[in-house]
């Protein structure tokens, strides 16, 4: 199939493009590079160096690539910098999203994927963990932006039948993850321990997030291919870490003796979340398998390799 990964050369999506060419599929990358990087970009993908928001710019590309799917990553996805810049957060993560939109509606894109948030999606729950059926208050320009991103999904399956499949993401994380961003806790602190620099936890370290390793996630995506449904899924285990455990977690995998500090936690961030996949399994047959610790080994032994120690 013709498939065309918007944020390709992040560290979701580029996971995702490597899996969809080694199963033979011809993968077109979207990404502008801002959060992107160029080394991520699979050398068999064809590359396009743009910005959703521009839709001149995307109407030549899907008339040159003619995609049959769309799978749509690329976002603004910092809760931080979307609490900061809530105007370009909106322009990234709706208007882009509608861009494509329109793009996909008028091509007969056969199906159209989009990665949204179940961790920034609900708030602070009071019943964990968080369902489908979950009411929506997200605390951020970000989690809001995300489900304005999916009523639109929904309005042009309704409007133009377009085809869908929404992914409620979980904290994804694996080889590959940014280091010095914002999210991405165990390759922050990773790195961070790797160069002998103290990891901040931002708050008193009870945070919990539901943690699914990168491997689990690429799997949810090549299902999408293949199913009918025109849904919403969420992916997780269904129960949350504490930020101080991931500390501790790949601390004890380095086998270092180093204490985090403590800093006071960012506007927009939830307090606790995890998300239920009984939906995901019932319908799709998935479910996450990488453990935690499995996870974190395999991703502080990448980083390993990559930023050696100090």
């Amino acid at each position: 199939m013709r498939i065309l990964v918007t944020g390709g050369a992040g560290f979701i999506a580029s996971h995702i493009v490597d899996k969809y060419i080694a199963l033979g599929h011809k993968v077109s990358v979207v990404d502008d590079l801002s959060f992107g990087k160029v080394e991520n970009i699979n050398e068999k993908a064809h590359f396009h160096r743009e910005d959703i928001r521009n839709s001149k710019g995307l109407e030549e590309i899907f008339l040159q690539e003619k995609p049959e799917i769309v799978n749509h990553h690329a976002a603004l996805a910092s809760v931080t910098l979307s609490v900061k810049e809530p105007q370009r957060t909106a322009e990234t993560n709706v208007i882009g999203t509608l861009n494509l939109l329109l793009l996909s509606a008028k091509a007969g894109v056969k199906k159209f994927i989009f990665s949204s948030t179940g961790g920034a999606l609900y708030g602070n729950p009071k019943i964990l963990p968080a369902t489908e059926e979950t009411s929506i208050e997200p605390l951020s320009d970000y989690g809001l932006s995300k489900w304005i991103g999916e009523e639109y999904i929904r309005f042009y399956h309704q409007l133009h039948g377009l085809p869908y499949l929404t992914f409620r993401y979980p904290n994804v994380y694996g080889p590959k993850q940014d280091p010095k961003g914002e999210a991405g806790v165990v390759a922050i602190f990773t790195y961070q321990m790797l160069k002998g620099i103290r990891p901040s936890i931002f708050g008193d370290g009870s945070k919990e997030r539901d943690y699914v390793f990168i491997e689990d996630i690429v799997e949810a995506n090549v299902i999408s291919l293949e199913t009918k449904r025109n849904d919403v899924f969420q992916l997780g285990w269904g129960k949350g870490i504490k930020d101080i455990e991931v500390f501790e977690a790949v601390r004890q995998v380095l086998g270092l003796k180093i204490d985090p500090q403590f800093s006071p936690e960012r506007p927009g961030e939830v307090d606790k979340i995890c998300l239920s996949a009984t939906k995901a399994e019932k319908a799709l047959g998935w479910k996450p398998r990488v453990l935690f610790r499995e996870g974190v080994a395999r991703t502080v032994s990448f980083m390993e390799e990559k930023f050696p120690g100090k």
